[in-house]
C-alpha cells in the first residue's frame, strides 16, 4: 500500500446479487487532490463512495485511510475524517439552521465546535441569502437542499470530501461556484461522482468507471 495515499481502494471484489459490481478494484486519493469518477449508471460509481465509507463490505480487499485499514473496529473512527454528500441528501426537519447545526449535537462531533464565522461567506458563495437559515427544508427547492447539503458537510472541516452527483439539480451559475470553490480549497482531497464537463476540467484525474471486464484512467 502506498502510504501517501489519503484514502484507498485495492484490489476490491463486490457481488450484488451474485452480480459482479468491482472486479480487483484500485483507487487511490491523494492529499489535496480532486478525483472525478464517471461512467455508465450500474458501473459501481455510487458503490465506491459507500466502500470508502464502510457501508458496504467487500468480498475481497481492503480499504485505508490516512494508511489504516477501514475495519470493524475502525471505521467509526475514520469515517470522521470524511463528509459525504449524496445527490438527495435526508436532511431531516426544522429550519435550514438547525439542519446545520444537528451535526454537532452527535456525540460522535462532541469535540467540534460550529464555525458561525463562516457560515455568511458560505451561503453567499454558493448563491444562498442568509434568510434562507430560517426557511423550513420541506419548502427548499432541489438545488436549494443540494447546496444546504454541501454548507453542512463543509461546516464539519473533514478533510475528505466524498461527492456523488451533489451538485445535479442546481443549474449551471451554481454547479459552477460549487465546483470552483472545492478547486480552491487545496487542503480538501474530493472525489466526486459526476458526468458535470467542467467539474472534470478542475479534477486532477478522472477515472472512467466500466464494468468489470475493463476500465479506463485519463
Amino acid at each position: 500500500m502506498n502510504d501517501s495515499w489519503r484514502c484507498e481502494c485495492r484490489n476490491i471484489s463486490i457481488r450484488f446479487n451474485e452480480r459482479p459490481v468491482l472486479a480487483d478494484f484500485n483507487l487511490g486519493l491523494r492529499p489535496g487532490e480532486r478525483v472525478v469518477i464517471t461512467g455508465d449508471s450500474g458501473a459501481g460509481k455510487s458503490t465506491v463512495l459507500r466502500c470508502l465509507l464502510g457501508f458496504v463490505t467487500p468480498d475481497q480487499g481492503r480499504v485505508f485511510v490516512d494508511g489504516e485499514e477501514l475495519t470493524v473496529e475502525s471505521v467509526w473512527r475514520l469515517r470522521r475524517k470524511m463528509a459525504f454528500v449524496p445527490q438527495e441528501a435526508d436532511l431531516g426537519r426544522g429550519r435550514v439552521l438547525d439542519v446545520l447545526h444537528r451535526p454537532f449535537t452527535f456525540k460522535s462531533n462532541a469535540d467540534l465546535d460550529f464555525p458561525e464565522t463562516e457560515l455568511p461567506a458560505l451561503l453567499e458563495r454558493f448563491y444562498l441569502s442568509e434568510a434562507l437559515l430560517q426557511e423550513e427544508i420541506r419548502t427548499l427547492s432541489g438545488g436549494e437542499k443540494q447546496r444546504v447539503a454541501i454548507i453542512a458537510a463543509l461546516l464539519l472541516r473533514r478533510p475528505i470530501m466524498l461527492l456523488d452527483e451533489a451538485t445535479s439539480a442546481l443549474d449551471r451559475e451554481a454547479r459552477t461556484a460549487v465546483q470552483d470553490y472545492f478547486a480552491g480549497q487545496p487542503e480538501l482531497s474530493v472525489l466526486a461522482v459526476t458526468h458535470d464537463a467542467h467539474f472534470q476540467e478542475l479534477a486532477h484525474r478522472v477515472v472512467d468507471l466500466q464494468p468489470p471486464q475493463g476500465r479506463k484512467t485519463r
